[in-house]
């Protein structure tokens, strides 16, 4: 189920270059980190959030469960990409019973698939007297099946397998409570692929997944200047002394390229959205960055400039308990913008325990 009954589950993203796990505990609003673990994959395992080697991502899993003494054996995860459609439609207004029993048929014109190849699932975000406005998902069954198997030899057991964006919305209203009225666009970078989500209070609006990402900047310095993957990745992080006789000059236009991309897609992504509306005057008032994508020294700053809009770092933190003796700030501070999709797959895990 893409929307369904949420058990007291560890978080787990399974990322394209990296895998995040966090649990949680408490109630949504009094929420305590028990712990977290993030490790890197090896090269090309997961490809276009396709796993392509099982046994390779399952590892990964069983160590950082066992490194970071992971207790549960049940988690929520998620997909995203192209094999995941979302879609917001307006019906009219008809009873629960009967949109259980059409929903089916009004989805076959918003998703390119066939059905039957597919999991689908539905909520309904608002309605009225004439109108009911749901917000449909669906993901290739054969690629939940990938993702379910590869969990599943690592000894543990999906419950709830949500969609990135829409975990990353979680972690979004939790931390940041946001009144009714405020537009915000959720920014996720990841290494391949960006999820953008366009939020209202706490309905989604519009949602986009970009395959544009981190290792973009990252392939960009190898290509053009020669380096290794782990010095581009210093490089590409602000890292200080991570290439002897360092030519900034050399960097800055690659780097420029790439962020004119990246802006140049969320900017098609807020054309997009306008097209699609008939309100016009809901406005962007900020976006909140996160994922490993988002740490490139001065990307918040330079997006700011381009799109004319603050820009600031997620912090899925923000509300949660930490107690820094079992944690390292430091480290958390690290590591805390790719954790966004996982600490937002854990409260999925604890919200109606």
């Amino acid at each position: 189920m893409l929307f369904g009954k949420k058990k007291s589950v560890a978080g787990l993203d399974v990322g394209s270059s990296s895998i995040k796990v966090v649990e949680l505990d408490g109630k949504v609003n009094s929420l305590n980190l028990v712990s977290l673990g993030f490790e890197n994959l090896p090269d090309d395992t997961v490809v276009d959030g396709q796993i392509m080697e099982l046994n390779s991502v399952s590892e990964v899993i069983q160590n950082v469960c066992k490194d970071h003494q992971i207790k549960s054996n049940q988690v929520v995860t998620s997909v995203s990409g192209h094999s995941v459609i979302i879609k917001n439609i307006i019906l009219p207004q008809m009873s629960r019973e009967e949109l259980e029993e059409s929903i089916d048929w009004h989805a076959e014109e918003h998703i390119p698939y066939d059905l039957s190849d597919v999991s689908l699932d539905y909520h309904v975000t608002d309605e009225d007297e004439e109108s009911t406005q749901v917000l449909i998902a669906a993901c290739k069954r054969e690629r939940l099946d990938n993702i379910k198997q590869a969990i599943q030899l690592s000894g543990k057991q999906p419950m709830v397998i949500d969609v990135d964006t829409f975990a990353l919305q979680n972690c979004y209203e939790v931390n940041y409570q946001p009144d009714e009225s405020q537009v915000v666009t959720l920014l996720n970078i990841g290494a391949s692929t960006m999820n953008v989500n366009i939020v209202k209070g706490s309905n989604s609006l519009f949602t986009r997944d970009i395959t544009v990402g981190g290792s973009q900047f990252t392939d960009i310095l190898q290509r053009s200047l020669g380096f290794s993957f782990q010095q581009a990745e210093a490089v590409k992080r602000g890292v200080a002394d991570a290439v002897e006789d360092l030519d900034e000059k050399a960097i800055e236009p690659l780097m420029n390229n790439v962020t004119e991309m990246v802006a140049m897609e969320i900017q098609k992504t807020f054309d997009f959205y306008r097209a699609t509306t008939e309100d016009d005057e809901i406005a962007v008032e900020k976006i909140l960055i996160s994922g490993g994508g988002s740490k490139l020294v001065g990307l918040a700053e330079d997006l700011s400039s381009r799109l004319e809009l603050p820009v600031e770092v997620l912090d899925p933190f923000r509300q949660i308990k930490v107690d820094t003796r079992k944690f390292d700030p430091d480290y958390l501070s690290e590591i805390m913008p790719e954790m966004a999709v996982a600490v937002g797959l854990a409260i999925r895990g604890v919200e109606l325990k």
